[in-house]
């Protein structure tokens, strides 16, 4: 049993416009102090650029907003869908789960050329993009919905000898409907961010064209504008969806992202062949979409185009070689940037709990800076920070840090109740509190953050690299899409899903043994 803990994180609307307020002077008083920079925009220069430019960001924002509502709806309906097929087969859910997360992580600097060659022009690559932006995020979350009945609810419906149909319709579907909007609030910055890439990749127009335009002339003030319209709209979404779950009487879940279940006991030979059997899958349905399609296997490359020109080819030696350097530069950056945007999430958390009034400024902010897309945020961080190392893990962190915040301050508020009435009744402070009965309550949705961070950085630094440095496996794939060597391209991409897929599970074996240490609560079936 779980319960609120007893200082409030949430601000009231009084306090969070002061904080608003007090973070929009702070903001101009910073860009009037770092005019000679030309690094940071203030409200008054993006309110003067709205004014004069108003119409033409207004037509590109509604360009990028219809293929982003396509790709969410799109990528929402694909999810869903992928949740239910898991819970009525759950034999398929591990293959399900690994194609799901392998979509999720494929780098969109890689992605939007292939699919902009594949669905030619028009709105196609936009739609495509925001839409595997989405399905990642609502499968899962939606997966775990799916599970959150107790359990008497299942045995009352058997009890009356109802099929797994009645039970789907009248527990399942009934109880993930709050996890369904949390997933809609968390899919709707993402499908807007995979637009604007779609429209990187040589749309007529939208915020994304507007943004290349801004970035190639330097122009500071108009990348803030076009950031603030951004995140403006991100955050109207997801108040718009907060409101309708209100209303709706809707009661937030308290964990999003369960952790992973404990893999079967088998032995080492079973493992190897159940990877190897879910390998050969992937690569069967590679193969079959590529020739039911029909695509060209001149951009279209098939499994054993990336073998040759990994493995077999006479000059697979040099391209490994190639590769396997960007990546670890790759690597070498997203690294320290998740785990820096990792702790800080969840330091700023804690103190939050110690100082709950510093909430009415942090949280809007976290909310506004979250919606930011990356592809506008990188260019600025790296033109403040320089092309080195730091501006590139200064953008991963950011990426990592805001999630990690509204997570960890999730898990803080649902301390147990009774841990934490037993501590009042000793007259335990606050510091005390928070270490026995808070960290641990937070400890899941840490881990779920460190889960997800694994998509975030890779985008985070590959876009930074692809935009701004020109270093790392972001530029090598920006550079092979420009000179139409796609074996180059989809043999990186190949290897990053691979790295992806190796941290991913190495963090949820982490995060089981973790849990069952700290928190073996959270593994309870």
């Amino acid at each position: 049993m779980t319960g609120q803990a007893l200082v409030p994180l949430r601000p009231g609307p009084w306090l969070q416009g002061a904080g608003v307020l007090g973070l929009l002077l702070a903001w101009e008083g910073a860009s009037q102090a770092s005019q000679s920079h030309f690094v940071l925009a203030g409200p008054s220069q993006i309110l003067e650029r709205l004014r004069l430019d108003g119409g033409l960001l207004l037509r590109a924002l509604l360009a990028t907003l219809r293929a982003g509502a396509l790709g969410f709806a799109l990528g929402v309906a694909v999810g869903l869908g992928l949740a239910l097929t898991a819970v009525l087969a759950p034999r398929v859910e591990r293959p399900l789960t690994t194609i799901s997360l392998l979509l999720f992580c494929l780098p969109l600097v890689a992605t939007g050329p292939v699919l902009r060659v594949i669905l030619g022009p028009g709105i196609g690559p936009q739609v495509a993009l925001a839409a595997l932006a989405v399905v990642h995020t609502t499968f899962t979350t939606v997966l775990v919905g799916l599970r959150a009945a107790p359990a008497s609810w299942f045995d009352l419906v058997r009890s009356y000898g109802r099929t797994r149909w009645a039970e789907l319709w009248q527990v399942r579907l009934p109880a993930s409907v709050p996890y369904l909007l949390a997933a809609l609030q968390i899919a709707a910055p993402a499908a807007l961010l995979g637009a604007m890439v779609g429209e990187f990749t040589g749309a007529e127009r939208g915020l994304g064209v507007l943004t290349i335009q801004a970035i190639r002339s330097l122009d500071v003030v108009g990348a803030w504008t076009i950031a603030t319209v951004a995140a403006a709209s991100a955050m109207a979404v997801h108040g718009g969806l907060g409101v309708l779950g209100r209303r709706l009487d809707i009661i937030p879940p308290p964990v999003l992202l369960a952790p992973p279940p404990d893999p079967p006991v088998r032995s080492p030979a079973a493992r190897g062949l159940a990877l190897l059997g879910l390998m050969g899958f992937v690569l069967l349905l590679w193969q079959g979409l590529m020739d039911a399609l029909a695509l060209s296997p001149f951009f279209a490359k098939r499994p054993a185009d990336v073998w040759a020109y990994l493995v077999a080819g006479s000059d697979a030696a040099v391209h490994r070689q190639t590769l396997l350097v960007a990546l670890g530069e790759t690597a070498s950056h997203a690294l320290p940037g998740a785990l820096a945007g990792l702790a800080s999430g969840a330091g700023l958390a804690a103190l939050l709990v110690l100082a709950p009034p510093f909430a009415a400024a942090v949280l809007p902010l976290s909310l506004a800076l979250r919606s930011i897309p990356v592809v506008v945020t990188a260019p600025l961080i790296v033109l403040g920070l320089g092309r080195g190392p730091a501006g590139t893990i200064a953008v991963v962190a950011a990426m990592v840090f805001f999630p990690t915040l509204v997570a960890c301050l999730s898990g803080l508020r649902h301390a147990s109740r009774p841990i934490l009435d037993i501590l009042d009744s000793y007259d335990a402070g606050r510091i005390r509190r928070l270490a026995i009965a808070q960290l641990p309550a937070m400890l899941p949705a840490l881990c779920a953050s460190a889960r997800m961070s694994i998509p975030a950085a890779i985008l985070a630094t590959t876009t930074a690299e692809w935009l701004a440095t020109g270093r790392g496996l972001g530029s090598h794939m920006a550079m092979t899409a420009m000179t139409s060597d796609y074996a180059a391209l989809w043999s990186s991409i190949v290897l990053i899903g691979l790295a992806a897929l190796a941290a991913h599970a190495g963090i949820a074996a982490l995060e089981r043994a973790l849990l069952a240490r700290f928190a073996p609560e959270q593994l309870a079936p």
